[in-house]
């Protein structure tokens, strides 16, 4: 039997590969568990908030404690609500960009060039999926200045060493025809919060 109370992570799917890293490093396999939603849910954030409650009362009949790991996520503050309503807590910021980065660092890079585009690991993996073939651009793109022109940098906020992810990083750069930053962040305050949950 594990130490400890069982412990549910409701979050984004597009942290999952991420989250079961840092609870691979820490052993707490035995002690935590982790359930999503969609990852394509970004484009319709309006169905994130009753998504989570969902996920949140049907956690509750199984585990001792809850927590989330979304941003507002452009929910407009309906996430938050649904939070207060059922006693959960979120990891603080407004997206993954800023946890990976770090808030110090994320505000600094943001103030520094406001028409900063980010990717993060999952969304390399699945530029063409979810950016290119999402938003259209494979079949108008005529479209790439309207959703990009003012845009001026892109910043992979890389999670691990993968040679192919920054090579496809830097190929999606020059697609959306934005100067290139890389940037090895880990897993930041994601990785963060969780070990305060689970200390």
């Amino acid at each position: 039997m594990a130490d400890g109370p069982r412990t549910l992570f409701i979050a984004c799917g597009a942290l999952a590969r991420e989250f079961l890293a840092v609870s691979k490093a820490n052993a707490w396999d035995d002690r935590i568990e982790i359930t999503c939603l969609p990852a394509i849910w970004h484009n319709r954030p309006n169905k994130i908030p009753e998504g989570v409650r969902r996920k949140i009362r049907a956690g509750k009949k199984r585990f001792d404690r809850i927590f989330v790991l979304y941003g507002d996520c452009g929910t407009g503050g309906d996430l938050d609500r649904v939070l207060a309503e059922e006693g959960v807590e979120r990891i603080e910021g407004p997206h993954c960009y800023q946890w990976f980065a770090g808030t110090a660092d994320f505000e600094k890079m943001t103030e520094d060039e406001p028409g900063t585009f980010f990717l993060t690991d999952y969304l390399v993996r699945h530029f063409d999926r979810l950016m290119w073939q999402g938003l259209g651009l494979d079949r108008h793109p005529d479209l790439l200045e309207a959703y990009f022109g003012n845009y001026r940098k892109l910043v992979y906020l890389a999670q691990v060493d993968d040679p192919a992810l920054l090579e496809k990083a830097k190929e999606a750069a020059e697609r959306l025809k934005l100067e290139f930053v890389h940037r090895r962040t880990g897993y930041g305050e994601m990785a963060d919060f969780m070990k305060a949950k689970m200390a």
